[in-house]
């Protein structure tokens, strides 16, 4: 009996994790999934299914198939613009020179403010009214973009913000990366006649693909999701929808214009499509990781 207790123990103390999981993930997911065949009266009271109309009206929707469009700019972008820029930054705050140490804790500090005030502090940076840059500009250029009203500079001061926004966490990564790197590799390639740039994509490069692995699928959520406050605050998808991602149309379909069974769609399309690409790059993208 005292034997059989101890197997079941430890289940019992499941049971309040799995209830959680299963009432607040699995069944509004289940839900989701299900209320993208129907569509919701005006009054939201009646439901009407519609099989896969949903669906089809999404794939013949332009304002969909732009939000598509732009979503898969912003990521690439973002993504590439933002590893490559914090790799840079890492290369030279692994220097030992006197006062480094503040100079990595102030990098790491947009990394701690939420995307809505990311969002907010670069919407006044670039205010054509009281924005320093907008002044900068003007006093450098004798110019005074629009940078949130005018495409593409609006997609582009998305892309700053979000780039960032996600600095402190690439760089403190990279940081641990070249930190566990041997010098005794640097300093026999350094005898061998290898100069920064053949030891940076030879050795550097090669042995931070673990780190880069996991950033890149980092990135990628976060750009596809977590960026969509980011994005409110500074543009609400405008000029014209052609700062609206997938994550701000679905937002916009199910909570300003409340049609749920097209947002419910949307849902489940860009659940495949990160499925899609967390699979495929699993699979094809570990043959370029090196492990030591």
């Amino acid at each position: 009996m005292i034997e059989l207790s101890r197997k079941i123990f430890p289940y019992l103390l499941l049971i309040p994790t799995f209830l959680i999981v299963v009432i607040f993930i699995y069944y509004p997911a289940f839900q989701t999934f299900k209320l993208s065949f129907y569509k919701m009266s005006p009054f939201g009271n009646r439901l009407f299914f519609t099989g896969f109309g949903n669906f089809w009206s999404l794939f013949t929707s332009g304002q969909y198939i732009q939000s598509a469009y732009t979503t898969l700019i912003f990521v690439v972008v973002t993504v590439v613009a933002g590893l490559t820029i914090s790799l840079f930054l890492a290369l030279l705050l692994n220097q030992k020179v006197p006062g480094i140490g503040i100079f990595r804790t102030l990098i790491f500090a947009p990394y701690a403010v939420s995307p809505a005030v990311a969002g907010t502090l670069w919407a006044f940076l670039l205010s054509p009214v009281a924005g320093y840059i907008s002044y900068l500009f003007l006093v450098l250029f004798k110019a005074q973009p629009q940078w949130l009203t005018t495409y593409p500079l609006a997609l582009i001061a998305i892309m700053i913000a979000t780039i960032w926004k996600n600095l402190g966490f690439n760089i403190i990564f990279f940081l641990a990366g070249l930190q566990s790197i041997p010098q005794s590799y640097y300093e026999a390639a350094t005898i061998d006649g290898a100069n920064a740039s053949s030891r940076l994509i030879k050795i550097t490069i090669p042995l931070l693909s673990p780190i880069t692995f996991y950033l890149i699928v980092m990135n990628v959520t976060f750009t596809a999701f977590s960026a969509f406050a980011t994005i409110d605050v500074m543009t609400q998808g405008g000029p014209a929808n052609t700062t609206s991602t997938l994550i701000y149309k679905l937002y916009q379909d199910g909570f300003v214009n409340f049609n749920t069974g097209f947002a419910s769609a949307e849902s489940v399309i860009l659940i495949l499509i990160m499925a899609v690409f967390t699979y495929l790059y699993f699979k094809f993208g570990q043959k370029a990781v090196f492990y030591q």
